[in-house]
This record gives structure tokens, C-alpha cells and sequence, in this order.
């Protein structure tokens, strides 16, 4: 395997850079092939770095046009450079200024990092290293700089330009058909938050005035014509803004707050200084064009960026390997927004699906790693499910174990003294080890030891002294690099529920709320005055990120679907109990029929008790475990068919059993209202849409004349979208035409096509591999778009099972081919879609080989970029 050059960064390692920059001043002239940046860079040498020592400044693929210190041009061999770098061997021992002048060409920019083009706009990504591909710079976390940016370009083709901060001047270039604009960001930042963006771009806008009485003027920038969907967002971002202030005490801090919406972007949105850069599909909404959870997505996202604006922005990350520090804690508060702005149930029950379904996976695979790595090879792969989302449960135990008034505390006691710093995780459990007086070092190997932990919980009642003893042990299975692992600081939220469903938590080792912290590998519990035999409810609201083994029959979870207070808890008995069937029929044993019988009652008297309190959480009750989520469970030799064809049988089983009321439901949900995204208005289109997938399942025939009138009938995206996926599932000529009339009716609609590819490459058959490839000679379809790219190709690498894991390897074939034809134009996207190989090794022998062939395949290609060659690397190294 050769790559582009990889050097193993360690946390270990870190060192203060050498020399800080205070101040940037950036002259950037837009053009489509050779944009000229001036940067004037106030340099000095950092008191905690080396003295005397040269100075190195970043860069990628630069073309260097002018090098002058303090005014005056360096002479040949006082420095050296490449594309890659820029070497001053013997820099002034005080500060000075240095003029650094590069050409690029945006146009040709097709790793989108950096500053490129994207459908005529000019826009930036810098995160992590984006910078050095505009200018040589210290691209790193840790330098922190004052910005002010003049952009110029040509007013026909750029009339909006935009940077970090506040605008301070505007105006047109003498004799030209030019104009300019001067942003200045007073707030120090690290380079990866600069940004900038100049094209022709429509906008909405209004004031929001902040708890202070200060007025920030709000623009979301669109596509010319798009404006009108993007009012939920700007509605999203002023709700935003008030939470934070309420819950967090966080104001803006600036007069202006924008966000630009671009069609071509690696990521989902970046959180730059004033400057929000977003993928168009978390923006852009419309009844007729976006689907409830387009809704909530855009929701969540325009908060995560806007929350960055302190946790990361105001307090930033010292070294890549803090990233978990900015990116876990912000998913966290973004989490809590949407719980406090929907239903907090139906929300943690959605988290805790995508941990399982992302994180979970990444760390029963190949590419398992700590929250918090201690080395690197390429930072980019590092933005993962292990990172972000379960870095937000480590946050979320912390609070849990302090209690919500010291979680205050403490968030108000790291903003305040890491103001304007760049921190580590140290420095945030710092703080909230000040307000508690706690050692918060133990709780700390969350961060630093990778793998989901196990936890075995059995329970002893004892009638005659009418006590209830819990027995728990924790053990966390091996990960590349970490063959043993300590225990854990676990914090159990539990309860125990008596047959009328009461809730008993009397202990003297439990806290008054239900917890217990689970800090050794064994541990004890025993209750007092225990009137009956209980059942133990346990990880309340999912107050951990394990694996619990239960020692619960069937009939006792069903007693905690029935009558636990805990939502989260109620759909996780039911939920426990389908995959105990799956599992069993998928690794080829037989479910008991009693079982089947007993699981399908149950989830039919919960409806007929919970569908009209909360269709929401219904919903989510009466939905069976994906098929990665049973993949997962069975954890070796798997067979992707079997699973498949494992979970359709019983969701026929259960599907029959309640169809008369299934199809009640179905019509007592049928609306004639106006579309809204609310939560009320959501969940009742949620749980109409999960009755007609198992309308679907119990009688096909019906279910695809119920798809039809839907689509025709349907007043909204969520409802059109819902008919379409579920009479995908259904082969024959109905799913066809349907399919080819959704895909006529809206080829005009980029963020709607991405759905209909979606869902097509998501159809569980072995051929859907041909469907796929025939999709890619589609005229709308372009490699060079990252969004299409993963609609088609990631939706049918990551989320169909049967698809892709083909049994003659012919998906993992087709995947590989598209890598390698994809690195050398996108890397970041690359190796994105690489990381579908992640469970291999869990499947049966033969799809182990082929995947092994299709790995090694891509490692001896010459010329990998890092971002593939690190992650086929690792993949092949924990072969074991």
C-alpha cells in the first residue's frame, strides 16, 4: 500500500507550537481559476515553545507567489518551500510580520476542503485542515487569531460576500467591475473556524434580540428562488438562541449571524466563527418537499452549529484529539434542545437507536476506537459515531452523576475560565470536579478506553425477609489496541416494578432519584420492605452506553412493556424480546411459538391502550430491530439473507395477528389538516405510516392499494415518501410505476431525488447491486456531488444489508471499485464510504473472504490518499 505521506500523530506527543500568530489580515481575491490571497500574518514566538526554532507553516497543494518579512522580500535560501510546506529556518526571536501571497484555483477543487466552487458559489471548509490548502499558516487548533478579511470579486458573478464577524466595509473597486467587502471577527480563533463566501445568493432575514437587549441582525443566504424554504430553518435558529440563553446562559456575541446553504459539501454543516457554512438538505424545507424527519434534522443541525458558537468557538479544542470535547459535548446540548422542544421520550428512544445502529457497530468493528484516540493517522476519519455521539453520553452520565444544579455549575464554571482558550477534556472534568469536590479521574477512562461495556444483571428475591438482591458485573470485550480494559464508572438509574406496575426504589446504596453508580467489575444492590416478587427495571431512560444482559424471562420483560414508568424502558422490553426471536431464528434455531404468540398480544393491547396518548412513542413500540441491529446481536457468522428473511417472517407474524386493529389505525390517523412539523402532528403521521408497513407485511395485496392512494392522495413529502418506501418493498409492476412516477414528478427537485435513489438502493434483493449501478448512468446522478453520492452508494453500503453483503462478494466488489474511483477527487467521501466494511468480520466465512479480497484489493493500489489508506489500514490490522 503507498499513500500520501502519513505520519502517526500521538496525544502523547503534543508540544506548544513554536510561534503564535496574533493577528490575520487577509486580502482574497475571488476568481474562478486563480484566486490571489495576501495574508499578512503578526507573528511572534510562543514563551512555552522552543526558542530558536524555524518556523514551519502548513500548506496543501499551494502555489506560492510572494514571501516578504516585515516588508521586505525574503532572499532565496532563507527559505524553503513546497506545496505541502513552507520552512523559515531562522524567523526574528521577536514579533514581525510576515506577507504571504498563494494562488489557487477554486474551480478545480474537488476535494471541497479548503476554498472551492460549488454551483458557481464561492464557500470554505476548513475543518480539521482545510486552511493550509488557502494560505501557509500554523493550521492548527491551539493558535489562536484575531481575523479581518477583505474579499473581492467581480459584482456580477459574486454580488454577496460574506466572512466571520461583523461587517465594516463595503464598496466597489475604482474603475473596474468589481466590488469588495471587510469583515472583521473580534473573538480569537483557531484557523479551521475562518470563513468565506461570495456568489449569487438569495436571503431571508430579521432581527433577534438577545436577553441583554442587544439586536443581532439573522441571514440564512439560499439558492436564488429558494428563499421560501428557508423560514423553519431561521425559525430554528432564533429558538436556538433563546434555549441557549435560558438553559445555558449563553448569549451571542456578535451583531451578525449568518448561515449559507451550498449544494456540494462533505459534511452535514460547520460551525465557522458568524459564519455557518450548511449542507443545502439541512436548510431547505418545504411540505411538499421535505418529510418530518427533514424536519427535526434541520432542527437538530442549525442548533449544533449555533450551540458551537460556545462549546467550541468561544472555548475551542487545544489538539485534534480533544475533538470529542467541542463535538460530544455540543451533540449533547443539542440533544437536550430537541428533547425540550418535542417529546423527551420519543426523542431519547430515536438517540439511543442511532448509537446502537452507528457507535455500537463502530465498536464491535474493525475500526473501534477510544471517545478519545490517543494517535491518529488522518484527523478526518476521526469525525465518527464514537466521537460525536458517544462522547454526548459520557456527557450525559456526568450529569447524571452530579446532578442537574452542579451540571450548572460546572458548564458555567469551564465557559467562564476557558473563555477564549483552547481546552482539553481535562480542563472541562476540571471544572465540574471544583463545584462537586469530587475526583472525577476514574470516570475519566470513558474517554480513553474504546468498546461498548457488558453489563449482567440477575436478581434474587427473598420472600420471608422481603428483600430484592441485584447482582451486577461489568466487563468491556476486547478493540484493536486495547486487549484489557479497567471497569468502568457506571451510573444505573433502576427501579424495581411490582405486578400493578409500582415503582420501588428504597436502598440505602441508591440515590433518592434511582441511581446507583456501578464503579468495580461486580457489584451488589439489595432492596428493602420488597412486598412481591419484582422486575427489575434498569439503565432508566438509557442512563449508559452498555449492553445489558438481562436475567428476565419474556413474560417479565412484557410486564415492564405493560407497566413500567419508564418510557425508555417500556420500549426497550418489547424491543428485548423481538430480538431474543430474531437472534434465535437468525442464527437458525427456532422461536418458540408461544413466544411469538405472547410478543405479538402484547404489542396489540399497547396500541389499543398508548395510540392515541402518544402515536409517537407508539410507533416506536410496534417497529421490530433493524437488520444491522440483529446482525449485531448474533455477532458472528452471520448470514445476511437469513436475517432478512428472519425479520419479515415475524413482522408477517405480528403484523397478522393485529391487522384488523392495524387497519382502524390506519384510517382513524388519515388527516386533512395542513401540513405542520409540529410533534403532535408528526407523531399521529408516524404511527400511520408504521400501521401501513405492517399492513403491508400481513397482505401485501392490500398494502400496495393503500401505497397507491397514498401517493395520490398525499398533501406532503412525509407521507408520499412513507407509501413509496413501503411499496418498494413489494416486488412487481405497482413498485415500478411508482417508483417511475415519483421519480418524473419531482426531477427537478435535487433534495427529493436524493430520497428516490435513497430508497431504491435500500430495496432488499441480491440485484438490487444492477439496480444501483443502472442508477449511476442516471443523467441526475454525479460522483462529483458528495450528497447523490451517498444517497445512492451510501444508502446501499450502509443500509442494505442483503444488498450489499451479496454472498458471491460482488458488493463488496463494487464498493471497492468506487473508492478508488472516488480518492483521487474526493478522499474525505472515500473513505466515508469505506467505512462500510466496518462489520465484516462478523459476517459468515465466505462473505469474510470476499470482503478480505475486496480490503486488500484497495491497500495495494498505488497513490491511496491518507483519508483511504488509513482507514483500509486499519481495517486489515485487526484482522487478528
Amino acid at each position: 500500500m503507498r499513500t500520501d505521506t502519513a505520519q502517526t500523530i500521538r496525544l502523547a506527543d503534543y508540544q506548544p507550537s513554536d510561534y503564535l500568530i496574533d493577528r490575520v489580515d487577509l486580502d482574497i481575491r475571488l476568481d474562478a481559476t486563480e484566486t490571489r490571497i495576501r495574508a499578512s500574518l503578526s507573528l511572534r514566538p510562543n514563551p512555552l515553545g522552543v526558542a530558536g526554532a524555524p518556523l514551519i507553516l502548513d500548506g496543501d497543494e499551494l502555489d506560492l507567489k510572494a514571501l516578504a518579512l516585515d516588508g521586505h522580500a525574503l532572499p532565496a535560501g532563507s527559505f524553503t518551500v513546497t506545496p505541502q510546506k513552507l520552512v523559515i529556518a531562522s524567523p526574528p526571536d521577536r514579533p514581525f510580520t510576515l506577507l504571504v501571497v498563494t494562488e489557487i484555483d477554486p474551480s478545480a477543487n474537488t476535494k471541497l476542503m479548503g476554498l472551492y466552487r460549488s454551483g458557481g458559489t464561492y464557500c470554505t471548509q476548513c475543518e480539521a485542515e482545510g486552511f493550509r490548502r488557502i494560505t501557509y499558516f500554523l493550521d492548527r487548533p491551539d493558535v489562536l487569531s484575531i481575523y479581518t478579511t477583505r474579499l473581492e470579486a467581480d459584482r456580477g458573478e459574486a454580488p454577496v460576500l460574506l466572512g466571520n464577524g461583523n461587517p465594516i466595509e463595503a464598496g466597489l473597486v475604482p474603475n473596474s467591475n468589481r466590488h469588495y467587502a471587510v469583515w472583521h471577527d473580534p473573538h480569537p480563533k483557531p484557523s479551521y473556524l475562518f470563513a468565506a463566501v461570495g456568489g449569487n445568493l438569495g436571503h431571508i432575514g430579521r432581527p433577534f434580540t438577545t436577553t441583554s437587549g442587544r439586536e443581532v441582525d439573522l441571514a440564512i443566504y439560499v439558492e436564488p428562488g429558494k428563499e421560501d424554504r428557508a423560514w423553519y430553518a431561521l425559525d430554528a435558529l432564533e429558538r436556538s438562541m433563546r434555549w441557549d440563553e435560558e438553559v445555558f446562559g449563553r448569549e451571542y456575541d456578535l451583531d451578525v449571524f449568518n448561515i449559507v446553504a451550498v449544494s456540494d459539501f462533505n459534511m452535514g454543516a460547520m460551525e465557522n466563527k458568524g459564519l455557518n457554512i450548511f449542507n443545502d438538505k439541512y436548510v431547505l424545507a418545504s411540505p411538499e418537499t421535505a418529510t418530518d424527519s427533514d424536519y427535526a434534522n434541520i432542527e437538530a443541525i442549525i442548533a449544533h452549529e449555533y450551540f458551537h458558537n460556545w462549546s467550541g468557538n468561544r472555548v475551542t479544542c487545544r489538539d485534534w484529539f480533544q475533538l470529542c470535547l467541542k463535538e460530544g459535548l455540543t451533540v449533547f446540548r443539542d440533544q437536550e434542545f430537541s428533547s425540550d422542544q418535542r417529546s423527551r421520550a420519543v426523542h431519547r428512544i430515536a438517540e439511543v437507536k442511532t448509537l446502537r445502529a452507528r457507535q455500537f457497530a463502530e465498536d464491535a468493528g474493525s475500526l473501534a476506537h477510544p471517545v478519545r484516540p490517543g494517535e491518529y493517522r488522518e484527523i478526518n476519519n476521526f469525525y465518527t459515531a464514537t466521537v460525536y455521539e458517544k462522547g454526548a453520553e459520557i456527557v450525559r452520565m456526568l450529569k447524571t452523576l452530579v446532578g442537574e444544579a452542579d451540571f450548572r455549575r460546572g458548564m458555567d464554571l469551564y465557559f467562564e475560565r476557558f473563555d477564549g482558550t483552547a481546552a482539553t477534556v481535562e480542563d472541562f472534568l476540571s471544572a465540574f470536579e471544583e463545584v462537586t469536590g469530587r475526583d472525577l479521574t476514574h470516570f475519566a477512562c470513558w474517554y480513553s478506553q474504546a468498546g461498548t461495556p457488558r453489563v449482567t444483571a440477575s436478581g434474587t428475591y427473598d420472600a420471608e425477609r422481603r428483600t430484592y438482591r441485584l447482582d451486577l458485573s461489568q466487563e468491556t470485550p476486547p478493540t484493536p489496541g486495547q486487549p484489557v480494559k479497567e471497569p468502568l464508572i457506571i451510573p444505573v438509574l433502576l427501579g424495581l416494578v411490582g405486578p400493578e406496575g409500582t415503582l420501588h426504589t428504597r436502598s440505602n446504596q441508591v440515590r433518592d432519584d434511582g441511581l446507583f453508580v456501578l464503579e468495580n467489575a461486580a457489584a451488589s444492590v439489595v432492596f428493602e420492605d420488597v412486598a412481591a416478587a419484582p422486575v427489575p427495571s434498569l439503565f432508566r431512560g438509557f442512563s449508559a452506553p452498555v449492553k445489558p444482559t438481562l436475567d428476565l424471562a419474556n413474560d417479565e420483560l412484557l410486564v415492564l412493556l405493560r407497566h413500567d414508568t419508564d418510557p425508555f424502558n417500556r420500549w426497550q422490553a418489547g424491543q428485548t424480546v423481538a430480538m431474543r426471536l430474531l437472534a434465535a431464528m437468525g442464527a437458525g434455531d427456532s422461536a418458540p411459538e408461544d413466544d411469538i404468540v405472547e410478543l405479538s398480544e402484547s404489542l396489540r393491547v399497547f396500541l389499543q391502550s398508548e395510540a392515541e396518548r402518544d402515536p409517537a412513542f407508539a410507533a416506536l413500540v410496534i417497529s421490530l430491530p433493524g437488520e444491522s441491529d440483529i446482525a449485531q446481536e448474533i455477532a458472528r457468522d452471520v448470514d445476511p439473507d437469513r436475517v432478512h428473511r428472519t425479520r419479515l417472517l415475524l413482522r408477517e407474524r405480528i403484523a397478522t395477528h393485529g391487522l384488523t386493529e392495524l387497519v382502524r389505525l390506519y384510517e382513524s390517523l388519515a388527516s386533512t389538516a395542513s401540513y405542520s412539523p409540529d410533534a403532535v402532528s408528526k407523531g399521529k403521521r408516524s404511527l400511520r405510516n408504521a400501521a401501513l408497513e405492517l399492513i403491508a407485511a400481513a397482505n401485501p395485496v392490500e398494502g400496495e392499494r393503500l401505497c397507491e392512494a397514498q401517493l395520490a392522495n398525499a398533501t406532503n413529502m412525509t407521507d408520499r415518501v412513507a407509501a413509496l418506501a413501503v411499496i418498494t418493498m413489494i416486488p412487481g409492476e405497482a413498485r415500478e410505476a411508482a417508483l417511475t412516477a415519483f421519480g418524473e414528478q419531482f426531477a427537478d427537485e435535487p433534495l427529493v431525488l436524493d430520497k428516490w435513489f435513497g430508497l431504491q438502493a435500500m430495496i432488499p434483493e441480491v440485484d438490487t447491486l444492477e439496480r444501483v449501478r443502472a442508477l449511476m448512468r442516471h443523467p441526475a446522478f454525479s460522483l462529483a456531488n458528495p450528497n447523490r453520492t451517498r444517497a445512492l452508494v451510501g444508502a446501499f453500503a450502509m443500509g442494505n444489508q442483503v444488498g450489499f453483503h451479496r454472498a458471491d462478494g460482488a458488493g463488496y466488489d463494487f464498493l471497492a471499485d468506487l473508492v478508488l474511483q472516488v480518492d483521487p477527487h474526493n478522499p474525505q467521501l472515500a473513505s466515508r464510504l469505506l467505512t462500510s466494511f466496518g462489520t465484516w468480520r462478523i459476517m459468515e466465512a465466505g462473505r469474510r473472504a470476499h470482503a478480505e479480497a475486496a480490503l486488500r484489493r484497495i491497500a495495494d493500489q498505488p497513490n491511496l490518499s491518507r483519508d483511504v489508506g488509513d482507514i483500509v489500514q486499519r481495517s486489515l490490522d485487526s484482522t487478528g
